[in-house]
């Protein structure tokens, strides 16, 4: 037994030890048990934790690469406030008093004057800090909070939310073990025997609720993978099978499987029967889409597809972890459906070892809800966008991203004045139409941005800016997923004048509503939302980590209904394969394919002009979005924008290795430089997103070269699915020519 197991400091070689849990900020998904060692109150280096269980020791990195971001000479230090033009980089330092009082009598007058509704409040993904946001939005009285920010569709992870929970009632994930505190050793565990990883590279990318260490443990202790993606990518080329997909067409993939498996008869049928809803209906749709038209329209061989569905269908258990790929196509949420339907058909549902619902996590995810709960009835109805998509009713509160640009474009059907964004880049990062989402941004008449770096949004828009803490500056509490709670210790003096999210949030939702953060400092609301977990922030800390109890089956149990009958939290009481929520919502009930907007089908003759399909924002290891570009060990490793392309596609366009290259639609154009490869299809380019410049001049129209090479230039408005969810992020269509030919 290690001496220091269970302890969450100790002194080592000289060095002070601190065990946290790496939260943002930096960019990070979820949530890996680091070791911190500092020395003289200084990080001195960051190592993984062994004894945690969901990374035990491993890192990315990012996590390594820690010790750069916190003392990097351009970090954010002190509150400023413009003193120039909007786009000018003319500043002075303020008092964390000074700018909280400006801030909450800019608030408060905005809000006696237009209403709280007018003044609308942005987060970044994975942030650690979307409770604490939520609460001060609506403890304000704005129902107008935005995950990810002007994100057009919401496309990333929200539609596999939203779909689960009309469909099955609850979010499920692949089961790797992760629920178990003793992984792989839980006899009640049972390993995949195959895995299926749809639109998702998890050595740089993590989905929620799977984290990569334990798949790869199962991929070492035998479990075979069928991988779906375009490119090529590191499991692909380990895969049993590797499904080149053509972009944007994945309902027709997951269609023609569910074909073969309910034709040949390879569905659970006692599941099927007990358990689902709609399987008649469901199996007179997959007639639609046999393998032979389901391969025309993937570009994957039929014999691929069939083989793929037996293999997956007759694999017990099996596993589906998929990415957010299927949440960017146009019309997501029948594609999602589908995908849903693989694993409940084939009685993989909540099953050892195949597609299970967490634990729930004491209730800790839903803390933020009391505050939305205290809006009355006419500020819901004032939400951005309130009334256009039914389905947004269905336990999703935020507002439709691309509303809000269309709103503040319009200023109807209210103006909007005001903005709160934290730790979001807009038109840098994930917002289509990045120029009309700028010219958005750019009316308003007061902007708070709270960040760690100065970023193309900051320097466009803000009037005040507030430097947040990194994670080993702050104490916090670490929600891995639906998996367990930890801490995030504070290991190090605060750099300078920096404050974390939590006391940021805390401090001005004080001064905006009292009555609604009763605490009197942040470590009592951090003890005030552990009560559900019956330990206090300080017994946590010293527990290292928390499980919930997790139990296989739940739907058998009454576990997952009010009611506490056997069932699902569903209006029929079982996986509805033919969603009762969508007829309500006036969309289709079953899953379908549409074709992209624009491609070779849809548009065969614009495609002539364009004739490459254009996918976008595959994950890398070094950056998280658009964060990370200043950070040197980390920008060597990806140094510039780069846009894959076959050498085949290449050679007929003179093209070479590291040219730069102009990426162009009829929306826009961006430059990247070229790199072959033949892991992606001769007619497919794939382009990196969220690329900027901290290198480069800041103030406009430069904006740290933000225009240069924003693949989300060629990303128009307008294409936000029937729903209101999704975007065809990745299924566009472009050409490509050399730099010189411009």
């Amino acid at each position: 037994m290690d001496k220091n197991e269970g302890k969450w400091t100790w002194e080592e070689d000289g060095m002070k030890v601190v065990r946290s849990v790496a939260r943002t900020g930096p960019g990070c998904h979820y949530g890996c048990g680091v070791l911190l060692y500092v020395k003289d109150d200084k990080l001195i280096k960051v190592e993984g934790d062994p004894e945690f269980p969901i990374n035990k020791g491993s890192l990315c990195p990012r996590c390594t690469a820690l010790t750069e971001v916190v003392y990097h000479p351009d970090r954010l230090k002190y509150p400023l406030k413009r003193i120039g033009e909007r786009g000018e980089d003319k500043w002075e330092r303020i008092t964390w008093e000074e700018a909280f009082d400006n801030i909450a009598d800019k608030f408060n007058e905005i809000r006696s004057k237009y209403g709280p509704e007018s003044v609308f409040f942005c987060q970044g993904t994975a942030r650690d800090v979307g409770v604490y946001q939520n609460n001060l939005a609506y403890s304000f009285g704005s129902p107008n909070t935005l995950a990810f920010g002007p994100l057009h569709g919401h496309a990333c992870h929200v539609p596999r939310v939203i779909t689960t929970k009309i469909t099955t009632g609850v979010y499920e994930f692949p089961d790797y073990s992760q629920f178990f505190p003793n992984t792989h050793e839980n006899t009640n565990w049972r390993m995949p025997k195959c895995i299926m990883i749809w639109g998702n590279e998890p050595t740089a990318s993590t989905s929620p609720g799977s984290m990569g260490y334990l798949l790869m443990e199962c991929i070492k202790r035998g479990a075979e993978l069928i991988v779906i993606d375009p490119r090529k990518t590191w499991v692909a080329a380990r895969a049993k099978m590797w499904l080149q997909i053509r972009p944007g067409t994945d309902a027709a993939l997951a269609l023609g499987m569910l074909n073969v498996i309910i034709n040949e008869k390879l569905y659970d049928e006692e599941f099927v029967r007990d358990w689902t809803y709609g399987f008649d209906e469901l199996k007179k749709r997959v007639q639609e889409y046999p393998p032979e038209k389901a391969s025309k329209i993937t570009w994957i061989p039929e014999e691929q597809i069939i083989a793929a569905a037996r293999m997956y269908a007759a694999s017990e258990p099996a596993a589906i972890q998929w990415g957010v790929a299927v949440d960017q196509t146009k019309e997501c949420i029948p594609t999602i459906h589908a995908i849903i339907s693989l694993w409940s058909m084939t009685g993989n549902m909540d099953a050892p070892g195949g597609n299970v619902i967490g634990s729930g996590l004491f209730g800790l995810g839903q803390h933020g809800g009391s505050q939305y709960d205290n809006l009355n009835e006419e500020r819901k109805r004032n939400k951005i966008g309130a009334g256009m998509y039914p389905l947004f009713d269905y336990g999703y509160r935020m507002p439709p991203g691309a509303q809000l640009t269309e709103q503040l474009l319009s200023g109807e059907p209210y103006p909007l004045k005001a903005a709160w964004i934290q730790s979001t880049n807009t038109f840098a990062c994930g917002a289509a139409d990045s120029r009309r989402v700028y010219e958005g941004f750019k009316k308003l008449g007061f902007v708070v941005v709270v960040d760690l770096f100065m970023t193309p949004t900051a320097m466009a828009f803000a009037d005040i800016i507030l430097p947040a803490a990194t994670y080993p500056e702050r104490d916090g509490i670490g929600l891995v997923g639906s998996i367990c709670v930890g801490t995030t210790n504070k290991a190090i003096k605060p750099v300078e004048e920096v404050k974390s999210d939590m006391e940021i949030n805390f401090e001005l939702g004080k001064r905006l509503n009292p009555g609604a953060w009763p605490w009197k400092d942040v470590r009592e609301m951090f003890n005030s939302m552990l009560e559900p977990t019956g330990m206090t922030f300080e017994e946590l800390r010293d527990k290292g980590y928390l499980y919930d109890k997790f139990q296989y089956k739940k739907y058998e149990k009454g576990l997952l209904r009010t009611d506490g009958k056997p069932g699902f939290a569903t209006p029929t009481g079982k996986v509805e394969l033919y969603s009762t929520i969508l007829e309500k919502c006036n969309l289709d009930p079953l899953p379908y394919f549409e074709e992209p907007p624009e491609s070779p089908v849809s548009t065969p003759e614009l495609a002539e002009e364009y004739p490459f399909i254009l996918t976008t924002g595959a994950k890398t290891p070094v950056f998280f979005h658009s964060e990370h570009r200043q950070i040197p060990s980390l920008r060597r490793l990806n140094p510039e924008p780069i846009t894959e392309i076959h050498p085949d596609a290449a050679a007929k366009l003179c093209i070479k290795e590291g040219d730069w290259i102009y990426i162009e639609n009829r929306y826009g154009r961006c430059r990247q430089k070229a790199r072959l490869t033949e892991r992606i299809d001769p007619r497919v380019v794939h382009s990196q997103h969220g690329w900027w410049f901290p290198e480069k001049s800041g103030p406009e129209p430069s904006l740290f070269g933000v225009w240069e090479s924003n693949i989300n230039l060629l990303l128009p408005a307008g294409m936000v699915g029937k729903s209101g969810f999704g975007y065809p992020f990745k299924a566009q269509i472009c050409r490509v020519y050399p730099v010189e030919e411009a």
